[in-house]
């Protein structure tokens, strides 16, 4: 992945954990947000990484985690309005040259491009996997 990035993820679930872990373990500067304490315990004993509890949508709290420096945040959380809220104020307030945001709504991914958010959806993704079988 060639040097190492500011990368914040928002949202300590499976996915940004998992994420969390593996770019740590690759170098990378990570910090990692969620709103419960708890989240956390899904990272592994070498995250070694920072992790804020908070609320991401809340400006102090992605100042904390020095956004402004950030080359890409990844919104992960279960929630599509959370990942659009913050998506949209990383690109717009703090111009984070990469957003990814994960959206379960394939309907709302437009929404996001025109935010200049990149998008994953999960619904998608399984979809196009289970038509797969049929081939």
């Amino acid at each position: 992945m060639g040097h190492s990035k500011h990368i914040i993820i928002v949202g300590c679930g499976r996915l940004g954990g998992s994420l969390a872990n593996q770019l740590s373990a690759a170098g990378h500067r990570v910090v990692i947000i969620d709103r419960r304490d708890g989240a956390f315990d899904k990272l592994s004993v070498d995250f070694s990484g920072f992790k804020i509890a908070g609320d991401a949508t809340e400006l102090n709290i992605l100042k904390t985690a020095q956004i402004e420096r950030a080359d890409i945040l990844f919104a992960t959380t279960t929630h599509d309005n959370t990942n659009l809220m913050v998506a949209q104020v990383a690109r717009a307030m703090f111009d984070v040259p990469r957003v990814v945001a994960r959206v379960f709504d394939p309907l709302r991914e437009e929404i996001y491009r025109d935010f200049g958010v990149e998008t994953i959806s999960p619904t998608k993704l399984s979809a196009d996997a289970f038509l797969k079988v049929l081939e």
